[in-house]
């Protein structure tokens, strides 16, 4: 099974829940933990793709988890995060394979860069995925079979804010997307995720075709604009062209 989850271990509970909600905000699949037996006895740790550990927590610390899973022949990337940064624990983590030693607190960018530098490869793997974000339900249902038709994958969302909190994300190979929507429109989704440094190849597609939203949506870098209804070879000859130079959701630092 492709691991997924982004695991957090850390006896603070602010911590953890200020941290998971950071890490889904980027659109990765999160999981807190109060200790380090917690996730070892969790079967989560199967799915765990990286590991951010407190270095100081009660019963077996970051150090010792990170000891125990090396023996145990597990090969996860570990972020060490500490509020008592210390030379002599950060030359241990980093000697024993650590990603990155961060000392409390840390910014969102930050984080971010490092979360890009422990899952490089697992990101290249998951980018595969077609999603489809429209509250019609009908347009989510039809444009997905179409989809399916031309064999790619495809994972539909009825509104940006259920695609951003997904797990999917960081899978999306291309997005296609409706202009107009309830909460965060199309636009704003596409400005929301390059403020967040993905490169993600974005179709827009509307029944409410204007010069100025188009205008706007190509400036920033979409690959279509198509007025709704479209037909099936214009959707696939735009697939085709937006997965030429495909990039996935790589982000830009």
């Amino acid at each position: 099974m492709l691991r997924q989850i982004i695991s957090v271990v850390d006896d603070d509970e602010s911590t953890r829940r200020s941290t998971t909600l950071l890490i889904e905000s980027f659109g990765f699949q999160a999981a807190g933990f109060e200790s380090a037996d917690s996730l070892l006895k969790s079967s989560q740790l199967q799915e765990t793709s990286c590991l951010i550990i407190d270095v100081r927590m009660p019963g077996m610390n970051g150090l010792q988890l990170q000891s125990h899973l090396a023996a145990a022949g597990y090969k996860i990337p570990i972020i060490f995060i500490t509020a008592y940064d210390d030379k002599e624990s950060r030359r241990r983590a980093m000697q024993a394979g650590a990603v990155a030693f961060l000392a409390k607190p840390f910014t969102a960018d930050l984080l971010l860069h490092t979360l890009r530098s422990a899952l490089p490869e697992q990101l290249k793997a998951r980018r595969n995925l077609i999603s489809l974000v429209d509250d019609d339900e009908s347009i989510r249902r039809t444009t997905t079979l179409l989809i399916q038709s031309f064999g790619f994958q495809a994972a539909a969302f009825e509104s940006a804010e259920d695609f951003l909190k997904s797990g999917q994300l960081h899978e999306t190979s291309c997005l296609i997307v409706d202009v107009q929507m309830p909460g965060m429109n199309g636009l704003q989704l596409q400005r929301h995720l390059a403020a967040s440094g993905y490169k993600l190849p974005i179709i827009f597609m509307t029944a409410y075709d204007n010069k100025e939203s188009r205008q706007q949506a190509m400036q920033a870098g979409a690959v279509a604009f198509l007025s709704k209804p479209f037909n099936d070879e214009l959707l696939l000859e735009t697939i085709r062209a937006a997965s030429q130079d495909d990039e996935g959701t790589t982000k830009t630092t």
